[in-house]
């Protein structure tokens, strides 16, 4: 019995699917439409983001419970709740994701794919400015049927929240890369909470008297008070607000690059 060779007639290297890792591009896309998918699947994650926001607005504009000052409540609320909702976004909700993936090994096995880590971080600071850009259209659809009058330049406005942005993801990953998830999850929620109610969100900063003064500089109150001043009062670029937010976010970023810890 003779045994004839088969001829492969494949040419070396070309192999279907090709092996090898995808462009850098396409990685940090794909792997941002999983994270922005797995965000708004997350049902603790919308309440967070997207149902407490809605429901603050639309209580304290229609009741009136807190003395915003002159002019109608929702002027006043509307751009603080759009200051908390980035807040509940690239802070809160993304240190308690991140904590989490961290604790389970996501973070870990991610790390040695061939997605470089600081793509994956770009593919989450992706995620996090889709959510926010639905999060400002529905709020603003909200704040327009409640008799919201918003002034202003769009670009400064986009600019306080892109800078707004930076500064809590970079706080929020420093949290997520150096606490034990579940340290993270309590305290994520409580600074939710503690800035929701003193940092110039619904209750104007002067009602704190002196104590105002010092939270001004917090990163939320920065954003409601840029935001304030543009959406409400229809003033120019907020020049103190965006240097508060500005310092947050590069004392925020530079530590999470510094002390993030991937296991």
């Amino acid at each position: 019995m003779s045994l004839t060779s088969t001829t492969d007639t494949t040419g070396a290297g070309t192999f279907a699917p090709r092996p090898g890792a995808a462009p850098l591009g396409r990685m940090i896309r794909a792997q941002a439409a999983l994270e922005t998918r797995m965000l708004l699947r997350n049902g603790e994650q919308l309440l967070l983001t997207v149902v407490i926001p809605t429901v603050l607005l639309v209580l304290f504009s229609c009741v009136d419970v807190v003395d915003t000052g002159p002019g109608a409540s929702v002027d006043f609320l509307a751009p603080g709740i759009l200051a908390l909702a980035v807040m509940s976004t690239a802070f809160t909700g993304q240190a308690i994701a991140t904590g989490f993936e961290r604790r389970y090994g996501v973070l870990k096995r991610l790390a040695v794919s061939p997605l470089p880590r600081w793509a994956l971080m770009t593919a989450k600071t992706c995620a996090v400015l889709v959510t926010e850009a639905l999060q400002v259209v529905l709020l603003a659809v909200v704040a327009l049927a409640l008799g919201w009058s918003p002034h202003g330049d769009p670009l400064t406005v986009l600019l306080l929240l892109v800078l707004g942005t930076a500064a809590f993801s970079g706080l929020g990953l420093l949290m997520a890369g150096t606490l034990k998830a579940e340290a993270t999850l309590a305290a994520a929620n409580l600074v939710f909470l503690l800035l929701l109610v003193a940092g110039g969100v619904i209750v104007p900063l002067a009602k704190f008297g002196a104590a105002g003064d010092v939270l001004r500089y917090l990163p939320v109150a920065a954003l409601s008070d840029g935001l304030r001043g543009v959406l409400r009062d229809g003033a120019g670029v907020p020049w103190k607000d965006l240097g508060v937010l500005a310092v947050w976010a590069v004392l925020g970023l530079g530590a999470a690059g510094r002390f993030f810890r991937w296991e």
